[in-house]
């Protein structure tokens, strides 16, 4: 099975998919599990495609299980949309990983067309649109360099404000942009995965060794509801996956942030992904950075990440004015060390807009290529 980040596996025939999991080894399933992910690793530690061993890979996400690990990679990743929030119930999106967005567009190209949509009469048949892809009208770009609430590094903030120059200096408009309600799409979602509180996860797990990443995650899914409710009022906004909340009670961030894009005119949105790669040890204490990537996930809209930086000596001294008496502490000490590594920006479309994310993901790249030659 094909597996990158924590998320969804691909079961193929005759095959093992055991998500990570011991327990599930030498048993070839014919449905898909999820949840457990082997290592993934960074392009100093000879990451697949990041280390040009493989032109192309194809991974799933449920909330940021591959534009995180290529954003840590230095590769483009594009998630294809096809559905992920329908109605309560959360499922994953399949979709490329490559070294440029070109090749992106060329996997999109082969899996959006007539014979693949016969297989699966469920996915909408609509073929890729060159037309968009290749345009190159002036774009109005919306965009952020931070999530208020949410831990972000010295380079992802700098990655946004770089790219915006270029952008601008391209012609397009850049619009400032605040995310609406984030944290309530990102609970949703989260609420979506856990429905059963965590049961299924926790029953997957019994019999295995708990890896020291996920023991926070499973420690909250064990906690009974009284103390949940307790901790996430206590904590709130950084720990949603702890509150209980009736789904009927949430508002519609999804409608809300189309609104929020038509008031201001905005075509596309440019905004930070998370990086730079963590260290393994402590990662798992991170999960406060959740919705840089799933809110995307949560809302449904099309995105995808472009590497254009590398982590300078001056992040890592921004890094480190965080003190220890900071909420995000460990977020500095998972970020600290990571002179070098790649930095991507994120590349937001609205639904069904694939080929204006890939358009827009494209110019980024080149603009980016571009600059570095000068």
């Amino acid at each position: 099975s094909t597996k990158c980040g924590t998320g969804p596996s691909f079961s193929l025939a005759n095959q093992d998919s055991s998500c990570g999991l011991v327990k599930h080894l030498e048993q070839p399933a014919d449905v898909c599990l999820t949840l457990i992910k082997p290592l993934t690793l960074n392009p100093h530690n000879a990451a697949l495609i990041g280390g040009g061993a493989s032109v192309m890979g194809v991974g799933s996400d449920l909330g940021g299980s591959l534009r995180v690990p290529a954003s840590f990679c230095g590769i483009c990743r594009k998630h294809i949309h096809l559905y992920f929030l329908i109605v309560l119930t959360v499922r994953g999106t399949a979709g490329p990983l490559a070294k440029d967005v070109e090749s992106l567009a060329v996997f999109m190209k082969a899996v959006l067309c007539d014979d693949l949509f016969s297989l699966d009469p469920t996915v909408p048949p609509l073929p890729f649109n060159e037309e968009v892809y290749r345009s190159r009208k002036p774009l109005t770009i919306g965009y952020y360099d931070h999530l208020e609430q949410t831990p972000t590094s010295p380079s992802m903030i700098r990655a946004v404000r770089e790219v915006k120059a270029l952008l601008e200096r391209a012609g397009h408009t850049l619009v400032p942009y605040r995310p609406v309600r984030y944290y309530e799409a990102t609970e949703l979602m989260t609420r979506g995965m856990l429905a059963d509180g965590g049961a299924t996860f926790l029953q997957k797990l019994n019999g295995s060794t708990i890896d020291p990443v996920i023991k926070v995650q499973v420690l909250a899914c064990r906690l009974p509801i009284w103390l949940k409710k307790l901790l996430a009022f206590i904590l709130k906004p950084q720990v949603c996956f702890l509150r209980h909340r009736p789904f009927f009670s949430y508002p519609s961030p999804k409608i809300d942030t189309i609104a929020e894009w038509k008031r201001l005119n905005i075509d596309v949105v440019l905004c930070p992904s998370l990086g730079p790669a963590f260290s393994f040890v402590i990662k798992g204490l991170s999960a406060g950075m959740l919705p840089h990537a799933s809110i995307y996930n949560g809302l449904n809209f099309s995105a995808g990440v472009v590497p254009v930086s590398t982590v300078t000596a001056q992040d890592e001294s921004d890094l480190r004015h965080l003190d220890k008496g900071d909420l995000f502490y460990p977020f500095k000490e998972a970020a600290a060390g990571g002179l070098g590594l790649p930095v991507a920006v994120q590349c937001v479309a609205l639904p069904w807009q694939d080929e204006l994310c890939l358009r827009f993901m494209k110019e980024v790249e080149e603009l980016v290529q571009r600059a570095a030659h000068h």
